[in-house]
């Protein structure tokens, strides 16, 4: 039982030192940074892909 409200004590003051528009725009930094990820990664793919099907010859 310690444990538990220790744990709900803390996360409440993490929740309360930080603004909500601060927690919301790291949220949306962190989502663009894995889509610009993921879009880089499907471009490579597809000329990894492109490559390999024309370079045979």
């Amino acid at each position: 039982m310690q444990k538990h409200l220790t744990r709900l004590l803390m996360l409440f003051i993490v929740l309360i030192s930080f603004s909500s528009c601060s927690v919301i725009e790291g949220i949306f930094k962190a989502g663009i940074g894995v889509g610009i990820f993921m879009v880089v990664a499907i471009i490579a793919i597809v000329i990894f892909a492109i490559s390999k099907l024309f370079g045979r010859k």
